[in-house]
């Protein structure tokens, strides 16, 4: 019996990359739809109600800071103190002078908190603060 002995032609072998961009722009697509972004949570609060409320048509530049019954400031979902409230606020107007701060603080919390929080974003030069109220009929 004779062996047969291979031949092999060498040649190059070609990967089709026609679709690849297809695939690039799909996983893209995908990806896109699919995440999603974290809210801020903040902390727990019940708003005090007011008979008259405006609500803000602009959003997109309106930074939230919660003020619980027990005196914790929440600002992006860190618990701060008055000072670093002033450090965070003073980067943040320094970025964006156009900046809005809603203050929502619980309707049982005191107002020494509350004035602390005033103070804080006096100092940092955010002078343009709305508070975040329930409407009530």
């Amino acid at each position: 019996m004779a062996r047969r002995k291979k031949i092999r032609k060498e040649g190059k072998v070609a990967i089709p990359t026609a679709s690849m961009s297809d695939i690039a722009f799909l996983l893209l697509i995908f990806f896109m739809v699919s995440t999603t972004f974290r809210k801020e949570v903040g902390l727990k609060v019940l708003l005090p109600e007011a008979r008259a409320t405006e609500k803000l048509t602009r959003t997109r530049d309106i930074s939230h800071i919660y003020i619980s019954k027990d005196g914790k400031i929440s600002v992006d979902d860190k618990i701060v103190t008055p000072d670093l409230l002033k450090l965070a606020y003073m980067r943040k107007v320094e970025e964006k002078p156009e900046i809005i701060v809603s203050i929502k603080a619980d309707k049982n919390a005191k107002y020494d908190y509350v004035d602390k929080v005033i103070e804080s974003l006096r100092d940092a030069k955010a002078l343009r603060v709305v508070f975040a109220t329930n409407f009530k009929r």
